[in-house]
C-alpha cells in the first residue's frame, strides 16, 4: 500500500512559503525514480500548485510510476527534451513555470563508463539550455538536484560539507559537477535564483531495478544471482525517497539563493553488508551472493555533513532506515507486476497505448 508523504509543516515556517497561492512547478525528469516520487509529493500536499512533468521518456522513465495521480487537474505530463530547446521553449512559453526541479539526468555509473557522450548532453547541455530560458522567463528558482558523488571518495574520517572540493571519477559524477558549475555561474554572472542539492544514496518505491536495493530485493525473491562489485566494502549512505523529497521542498522555498546543501542522514553501509542485512529480513541465503569485477575508478566511500540544511532550513529525516527498509521490501514484494513491466520493456509502451490516444481526443 503507498504511504502518503506527511505535511511538511513540520519543517518550516508556513508564513514564509509559498502554498498560499497557486504556483506552477515544472518538474523535469519527473517520470523517473526520485522525480516522480517528488510530483505525487508536491500534487499530494499542495492542492494549489500546478505540476508540469517534463521527460523525454527514456528507458528509466516510467509514467506507470505517477498512475495513482494523473487524472488530477493540477498535473500535466509534457513530453520533451531538456536538450532539445524547442521543447523547452515550448514548455516555458506553454506553462510560464515560477520553479523549476531538475532531475532530468542520464544516471547510471556504468552507461556513463560505456558512452560519457550522451551524459554529456543530457546533464551539462540540457542543464545550460533550461538555464537560458530560466533567466529568460525569469524563474523565480531554478533547483539543481545534483548528488553526493562530485566530491568523489571520502576518507574515513570525513564527512564534506557543501564547500569541499568537487572531485569526480566517472563521466556521470563529472557531468553533475559540471552542471553545478554552471548554475554557480547562473548565479554569479546572471543573477539567478538557483540552489543544489546533493542528496546520498536514495532508495524507495518505483526505483528502477537496475539500483542496488531493488536489485538485492527483487533477485532474492526470484532466487537469482545477486551481483556485488569487488570486495562489497564499497560505503554508501542510505536516504528514504520521502526525506528527500520534504529537503526538496524545504530547499524550494525557503533556501537562499545560490546556496548548495547535502542531504544526508549518516546512515551508511558497506555495500556487502546491506546486501546480506537485506537477506536476512527476507529470510533468503547469502549464496545468492555472486562478487563480479569492480566497476572502474569505483569510489571507496560516500559521507556528506548535512547540518547546513539542519540548522539553516530545519529539515531532519524523519524515517527510520530499518522502518523505511522493510517498507521497501513490502513495497516491491506487492508490486511484482510493476517489476515485471520493467524487466519485459512492457512499461515502454504505456505513454502510446494511454497518454497519445487522449492527446488525439483533445486535438
Amino acid at each position: 500500500m503507498e504511504k502518503k508523504v506527511d505535511s511538511t509543516s513540520d519543517f518550516f515556517d508556513k508564513d514564509k512559503v509559498i502554498n498560499d497561492e497557486q504556483k506552477i512547478i515544472l518538474v523535469t525528469g519527473g517520470a523517473g525514480f526520485i522525480g516522480s516520487n517528488f510530483i505525487r509529493y508536491l500534487v499530494q500536499n499542495y492542492p494549489n500548485f500546478k505540476v508540469i512533468n517534463f521527460d523525454k521518456l527514456t528507458y528509466a522513465g516510467n509514467l506507470n510510476n505517477l498512475i495513482t495521480i494523473e487524472d488530477n487537474k493540477n498535473y500535466v505530463f509534457f513530453k520533451g527534451d531538456v536538450v532539445d530547446p524547442k521543447d523547452v521553449k515550448t514548455a516555458f512559453e506553454q506553462f510560464s513555470p515560477d520553479y523549476v526541479v531538475h532531475f532530468a539526468a542520464e544516471s547510471h555509473v556504468d552507461k556513463s563508463l560505456i558512452n560519457p557522450d550522451i551524459f554529456l548532453q543530457t546533464n551539462v547541455l540540457g542543464t545550460q539550455i533550461l538555464l537560458n530560458y530560466s533567466r529568460e522567463h525569469k524563474v523565480q528558482n531554478f533547483v539543481q538536484i545534483s548528488t553526493d558523488e562530485v566530491y568523489g571518495s571520502i576518507s574515513n574520517d570525513l564527512n564534506v560539507n557543501e564547500d569541499a572540493r568537487l572531485e569526480p571519477n566517472n563521466p556521470y559524477s563529472a557531468s553533475k559537477a559540471s552542471a553545478d558549475l554552471l548554475l554557480r555561474v547562473a548565479y554569479q554572472t546572471y543573477g539567478q535564483r538557483i540552489n543544489i542539492i546533493r542528496a546520498c544514496n536514495n532508495f524507495g518505491p518505483y526505483q528502477f531495478p537496475e539500483k542496488l536495493v531493488p536489485v538485492i530485493i527483487h533477485n532474492a525473491l526470484n532466487k537469482l544471482d545477486i551481483p556485488v562489485y569487488g570486495d562489497g566494502k564499497n560505503i554508501r549512505e542510505w536516504i528514504h525517497v520521502d526525506d528527500h523529497c520534504r529537503a526538496i521542498d524545504v530547499i524550494m522555498q525557503t533556501g537562499k539563493s545560490g546556496e548548495t546543501y547535502n542531504v544526508g542522514t549518516g546512515n551508511k553501509w558497506r555495500n556487502i553488508d546491506l546486501v546480506e542485512h537485506i537477506l536476512n529480513k527476507l529470510d533468503v541465503n547469502s549464496n545468492l551472493i555472486s562478487y563480479v569485477l569492480d566497476r572502474q575508478g569505483h569510489d571507496i566511500r560516500y559521507s556528506v555533513d548535512s547540518s547546513k540544511i539542519r540548522n539553516e532550513l530545519g529539515w531532519k529525516p524523519q524515517i527510520d532506515f530499518e522502518e523505511g527498509l522493510n517498507q521497501i521490501i513490502a513495497w516491491y514484494s506487492n508490486h511484482m507486476d510493476w517489476v515485471e513491466e520493467i524487466t519485459t520493456g512492457k512499461y515502454m509502451s504505456y505513454y502510446n497505448d494511454i497518454y497519445k490516444p487522449r492527446l488525439m481526443e483533445t486535438q
